[in-house]
């Protein structure tokens, strides 16, 4: 295929081709995203709703190198009008979903039927879900021993955040983000250096300091409580509970300073109980080392395991998305919809 015409790809380009395959080929809807590390995640929403007449095939636009900064705006621009129903853009929510049409992103996003977003700031969010980062742990070490209450942990850090949270969305809202920016709320909610051993004194200290910022930003915008509440309820509507705030809160910011650094202080003591178990079963030395270089042989990096694992399939965000793409399905009468693998969600309304 000659640049040219890579670069005026349409869903029209798309169903034609479709039309001129033989009538018992599998229809292909493919599916652009933003970065290389999002086609895992759009692969699994998307396969369950393949079967033998339909397929999706999920990939990069062909000018993937204007997609180095500001990837969504950059892959919106360029895909624009162009998507359909042979063709749709599958990308992260960031703001665009809480800011409800506030901007031209945020419009695009939400109005577009053919664009699909992931409810939760990013997919490193629901990378991050709280309901299955024992799992990620257990894949790692091999030691299902529960030491840390993960989703306790992360619903007592979620109330704490969520009423700065409202603020943050609210300046985003009102056009006055440069008084408190996303930046000024991660540094507000960073917890510091993560200690497992320390979680009631590092949330204690995460109040204090946030109860200060609350004070400020009241007495600074003294007429605000009433359009405060309105976000508020908004959010709530939308999905965003106190408990599940850090689903919301920026993707990078939540994994890179919070979330790996747990997980990694919680593997640790995983890998070293089991290592002590190993000592202290062994008959002899011999076998004490074999059984710890098999262990060690056996233990896997974290990180790469959170970042393909599916642990946020019953997460209510990734529900959503399955939705959305449930009524898309539905709307186009030449798509049969039964899967060959499970049934998705009943159709939803659309975003």
């Amino acid at each position: 295929m000659s640049r040219g015409l890579k670069e005026h790809l349409s869903s029209s380009y798309f169903e034609a081709a479709n039309r001129m395959t033989p009538k018992k080929a599998r229809r292909r809807i493919v599916a652009y995203v933003e970065s290389y590390d999002d086609i895992f995640f759009w692969r699994t929403v998307l396969g369950s709703f393949e079967n033998t007449n339909l397929y999706f095939e999920v990939m990069l636009p062909s000018k993937e190198n204007k997609l180095e900064r500001g990837k969504k705006a950059a892959l919106m621009s360029l895909i624009g009008e162009k998507v359909g129903n042979d063709m749709i853009a599958c990308v992260d929510a960031d703001y665009d979903y809480l800011l409800q049409g506030a901007t031209l992103l945020s419009k695009t996003i939400l109005n577009n039927p053919f664009v699909f977003h992931t409810y939760a700031y990013a997919i490193e969010n629901l990378q991050c879900f709280a309901g299955g980062l024992h799992e990620v742990c257990v894949a790692a070490t091999l030691n299902d021993h529960f030491v840390f209450d993960f989703t306790d942990f992360f619903s007592r850090y979620s109330r704490i955040v969520f009423p700065l949270f409202v603020w943050n969305i609210w300046h985003y809202r009102t056009g006055c983000y440069s008084e408190f920016t996303l930046t000024d709320f991660n540094r507000m909610i960073d917890l510091g250096r993560f200690s497992i051993h320390r979680t009631d004194e590092l949330l204690e200290k995460l109040r204090n300091r946030i109860d200060h910022k609350l004070r400020q930003l009241r007495q600074r915008h003294t007429n605000a409580k009433t359009s405060w509440n309105e976000v508020k309820a908004d959010l709530l509507r939308l999905g965003v509970t106190p408990d599940t705030t850090y689903l919301y809160i920026q993707g990078h910011h939540l994994a890179d300073t919070l979330v790996i650094p747990m997980l990694m202080r919680v593997c640790e003591l995983l890998i070293h109980e089991r290592e002590i178990e190993i000592r202290q079963q062994s008959v002899h030395a011999t076998q004490m080392r074999n059984e710890l270089a098999s262990y060690a042989h056996s233990v896997a990096d974290m990180a790469p395991m959170l970042k393909k694992s599916k642990i946020y399939v019953d997460a209510a965000p990734f529900l959503k998305i399955k939705k959305d793409i449930q009524a898309f399905l539905n709307r186009d009468a030449n798509i049969n919809t039964k899967p060959i693998n499970g049934t998705p969600d009943n159709a939803g309304s659309a975003k």
